[in-house]
């Protein structure tokens, strides 16, 4: 309980210099400037983000079409395999 009041009072001393900060013109530079970063910042880890979502969707859309081609070959081996049985059942016997 100690270390959550301590850390907001971190939090409430942090916006009270912030405000104290803000009032000098030179201060409003500095938060427009960490602003400025900040912003910058972001706006690379959401450009990289969509980058890695765009990838891993091409490699989910690539295994797709492997599986969806695999599913199609087992289904017409599946087809052959047991139109052979049938041609196979349906044959007539041969006694020797």
């Amino acid at each position: 309980m100690k270390k959550a009041l301590w850390f907001v009072l971190g939090i409430a001393g942090g916006f009270v210099a912030a405000h104290f900060v803000n009032k000098d013109p030179r201060g409003q530079e500095l938060l427009s400037e960490v602003d400025l970063r900040i912003s910058e910042f972001t706006d690379r880890i959401a450009e990289a983000y969509r980058e890695q979502e765009a990838r891993i969707e091409g490699i989910v859309a690539g295994a797709k079409d492997v599986a969806e081609d695999l599913a199609d070959s087992v289904a017409d081996a599946a087809q052959d395999a047991g139109a052979g049985i049938v041609d196979a059942v349906r044959a007539p016997k041969t006694t020797d």
